[in-house]
C-alpha cells in the first residue's frame, strides 16, 4: 500500500547533494526557503520539508505526496541511498501512536551491507 508521505533520515547527507538528486528523481527543484531551522522546496510539483540536524547527525527529509516514484518509505530509502552513498534510516511502514513506543524505535538502517532491521532511541 503506497504511503500518503515519505520520511528519511540521512546521516552527514550534504544539502546541495539531496537537490541534485531531488532534481533527477522528480524532477526541477525550486530554490530552498528557509523557515526557521527548516528548508523547504519544490520538486517536481512535490512539496519537500528538510530539516538539518534532526536527531544528532541525522537530517530529515520529508516528501509530502504520495505521487513520488516509492511506494514506501523503504523504497526511496534504497534509491537515496544507492544515489548519495550516505547512510539511510527509514520507519518499517507507517507508524500511529497507539501501537505504542517500543514500535516507535523500530527503524530500518540502509547502508553499503543492505538493510536491516534496527533499534533506534530519538529521544
Amino acid at each position: 500500500m503506497r504511503q500518503p508521505d515519505i520520511e528519511i533520515y540521512l546521516k552527514d547527507a550534504d544539502q546541495d547533494a539531496v537537490s541534485a538528486w531531488l532534481a533527477q528523481a522528480l524532477g526541477d527543484c525550486s530554490p530552498w526557503q528557509q523557515k526557521g531551522q527548516t528548508f523547504k522546496c519544490n520538486a517536481g510539483g512535490i512539496p519537500v520539508t528538510w530539516l538539518p540536524r534532526a536527531v544528532g547527525k541525522w537530517h530529515s527529509l520529508l516528501l509530502e505526496s504520495d505521487a513520488t516514484p516509492w511506494e514506501d518509505d523503504l523504497s526511496c530509502a534504497l534509491a537515496a541511498f544507492a544515489a548519495l552513498g550516505v547512510e539511510i534510516r527509514c520507519a518499517p511502514g507507517g507508524w500511529q501512536e497507539e501501537e505504542g513506543e517500543d514500535d516507535a524505535d523500530r527503524w530500518i538502517r540502509v547502508n553499503a551491507q543492505g538493510s536491516s532491521e534496527i533499534v533506534w532511541r530519538t529521544d
